[in-house]
């Protein structure tokens, strides 16, 4: 890097010791304060072990505390079991927070070494190997502790728990706890919490088949009441297992309301159904609590008036997902008739059906939402950082400035939005709008081979030259929100066909009417959006080529997780060119999810995607698909950061044992890859990454990028 006005001409004439500088000048040169930026990007592992050892200055910078307090090692694939330790070991005294979150491949014993670092005050323990005696003694030596994340497993036993880490355990106030087995945990020692996350992931049958139950012990029941106790959370995966055990956690907070709560959420997928002690929970917190964010199942708000009793001061978080609320009762219960929720930050209303329309019990489908419904919502919070408004039909009037992209353009400090597709469709045919560009350049596919009229074709735009802008709602929409960094265009029909937290359905509707005139030039349009980090794009039967994708490659140079699926007409794919376009430029893209029927994962696209360098996760859920297992080694053998391979396609089990016996012989230095099959009705093939050489035996549920059910609930609590 030459500095600016140097004649780079001369400086071959330039003596040894300015060279020095002028080369030193690159890096070194920068003050403590850039460097110690630069270096805060580094891997804790890469900045102890290697970047340390480099120069005295950078020595001191390495070991500053800005970069020693915390140390993360989440995702940080590289980092080997002797990494660790020897982590520990240089600077275990200095960590004060220590994220370990998902480090499977790391065993026990190294996990064990938490212990030296006796100043944490933060630690997460997630997916780490962990059981109820070594978590006993690594937590009677964390006096400082405050916050802590661990696992709860089978066999887990909170009589194993020595008097140190029960001391150590009632001084903790923020805990986050998966269960994978009807248990307590260490609940009953945390007696002075203020934040509560519980993630219930608890299967209804053991591996041999037997029925769990719900029920615990009784000597586990005693859990204190939770006077300080500010935030609940509770997520809940499928099955009715989760949903006894959770009942028994609030059934404490029933006996006596926390009066400092201010945050109470649930997650359930599918009916939840009230019990007496719910019902006393909701009573009471109506009565002596004022909320700022709440989330509920569905059948606890529809036909119910707990709303109109429920107490809010300085809202930040409201998710009413899936409930039959009508607009009347939004602005009414929840707005307060227009009152100002400046401090509302997050407003989840996926599937929603009436939210925007006066009465929910004449409203259709094919009926237009009450503009001046949503221009209240705008009005008052005009401060939302996140809005869902998927899994519904919200079709908007003519009329300049009703539309619904047109009000939610004046929502410009948006961080994450979803809508359904058919939303974004205009309300008439414009006669301003330009009409559809032909395709640049059209290249013959084969010599002297004429292409068909009436047949699209994608072709790559010439370089430098930019596509034209279409004078939509959406485009307008997507340029006053220029910080938008997650966006979810998912059609109101539809349904994944392996989704995360939802019973699959077979039988998906078809899309609405509207959205088939959203296409192409609507997904350039995204191509704005320079920030956009995370983009779900489902059911959108109006695309011919893809070519906006390619936009969307060459533009958003910040997006890390795609996910795509059911793009086109369902009976053929017909965008794979335009795809493995767009995939050259996504250099840092690290997680795609392609769910599309017929799609064809050949040399192309895996040689497109082997140029996605920074990838780590791969999900391909294809009915009636096929791949080829040369290709798909290839890109294993470049793609050197890959963790999850998840493909489910239409090829035959044996080809499936084949491809994983290959790439059992061709394990890299220090890691092997433990195979799984699973049992579902199509073959399908499932890698996953691992250094402890265990073989899984259950194939997990297919890792997704965005669940169109979800919500942005997850931007709170992370998991």
């Amino acid at each position: 890097m030459a500095s600016s006005g140097e004649d780079t001409s001369n400086e071959g004439d330039a003596p040894p010791a300015a060279a020095t500088m002028a080369v030193g000048a690159h890096l070194l040169g920068f003050s403590d304060e850039i460097l110690l930026h630069i270096l805060s990007h580094v891997p804790s592992t890469d900045l102890v072990l290697n970047v340390r050892r480099t120069c005295r200055k950078l020595a001191v910078l390495c070991l500053d505390k800005s970069l020693t307090h915390t140390v993360l090692l989440q995702k940080d694939y590289e980092a080997s079991e002797d990494k660790v330790k020897q982590v520990v070991k240089e600077i275990g005294r200095e960590i004060q927070q220590l994220n370990m979150a998902g480090c499977y491949w790391l065993s026990g014993a190294t996990i064990e070494h938490v212990a030296r670092c006796r100043g944490l005050v933060k630690v997460n323990l997630s997916g780490c190997h962990l059981t109820s005696v070594r978590l006993s003694k690594m937590l009677s030596a964390l006096q400082h502790l405050r916050s802590l994340a661990i696992d709860v497993s089978p066999g887990f036993d909170a009589g194993q728990l020595s008097g140190e880490c029960k001391a150590t355990l009632s001084r903790v106030r923020e805990l986050k706890q998966t269960l994978y087995t009807p248990s307590y945990g260490v609940v009953p020692c945390c007696t002075s919490l203020e934040k509560l996350l519980l993630y219930f992931e608890i299967l209804d049958r053991t591996r041999e088949g037997a029925v769990l139950s719900g029920q615990l012990m009784v000597g586990q029941s005693n859990v204190p009441h939770y006077q300080n106790l500010r935030v609940f959370y509770a997520r809940l995966a499928p099955g009715y297992i989760n949903q006894e055990v959770v009942r028994l956690y609030l059934a404490v907070l029933s006996d006596r309301t926390p009066e400092n709560l201010h945050a109470f959420l649930i997650s359930v997928p599918g009916s939840f159904a009230e019990s007496g002690a719910t019902k006393n929970l909701l009573d009471s917190m109506a009565r002596n609590v004022a909320l700022d964010a709440l989330q509920l199942p569905k059948s606890w708000l529809n036909g119910s008036s707990l709303l109109q009793h429920m107490k809010f001061n300085n809202p930040f978080y409201f998710s009413f997902s899936r409930c039959a609320l009508s607009g009347g009762h939004l602005i009414q219960r929840v707005i307060n008739g227009g009152r100002d929720l400046r401090s509302l930050a997050s407003l989840n209303l996926s599937g929603c059906v009436h939210c925007l329309s006066p009465d929910s019990l004449l409203r259709k489908a094919e009926d237009d939402i009450d503009s001046g419904i949503l221009e209240t919502l705008v009005a008052s919070c005009h401060n939302l950082q996140h809005l869902n408004l998927s899994a519904a039909h919200h079709h908007s009037a003519d009329g300049p400035g009703r539309h619904l992209c047109q009000l939610l353009a004046r929502l410009r400090r948006l961080r994450s939005l979803s809508l359904p597709v058919c939303s974004v469709a205009e309300a008439a045919p414009r006669a301003d709008r330009a009409p559809a560009q032909p395709a640049p350049h059209a290249v013959p596919r084969g010599f002297g081979k004429k292409v068909r009229i009436g047949v699209p074709s994608y072709s790559g735009p010439l370089p430098g030259q930019a596509a034209p802008q279409p004078s939509s709602v959406f485009w307008a929409l997507l340029k006053n929100v220029p910080f938008l960094e997650r966006l979810e265009l998912i059609g109101s029909s539809f349904s994944s066909a392996m989704p995360r937290n939802e019973p699959a359905i077979r039988n998906s509707l078809p899309p609405c009417s509207r959205a088939q005139s959203v296409g192409d030039s609507e997904v350039a349009a995204v191509g704005q959006l320079a920030f956009l980090r995370h983009l779900t794009l489902a059911q959108l039967p109006g695309i011919l080529t893809g070519s906006g994708l390619v936009s969307i490659g060459l533009q958003c140079q910040q997006l890390q997780s795609l996910s795509l699926a059911n793009l086109g007409l369902m009976g053929k794919v017909v965008y794979t060119s335009a795809l493995s376009d767009m995939l050259k430029h996504c250099k840092r893209l690290k997680d795609l999810r392609l769910e599309q029927p017929y799609f064809s994962a050949n040399a192309q696209f895996f040689q497109a995607l082997s140029q996605c360098s920074a990838l780590q996760r791969l999900c391909l859920v294809s009915r009636s698909g096929t791949l080829q297992p040369e290709a798909v080694l290839a890109f294993m053998a470049r793609c050197l950061h890959v963790v999850v391979c998840h493909m489910f396609t239409g090829e035959s089990l044996a080809t499936c044992k084949s491809l994983q016996q290959s790439l059992l012989r061709r394990r890299r230095p220090y890691l092997v890859w433990p195979l799984c099959c699973s049992g579902a009705p199509c073959s399908s093939l499932s890698c996953a990454r691992h250094t402890h050489g265990s073989l899984l035996t259950n194939c997990p549920t297919p890792w997704t990028v965005s669940s169109p059910r979800a919500g942005l609930w997850a931007t709170l609590f992370p998991t």
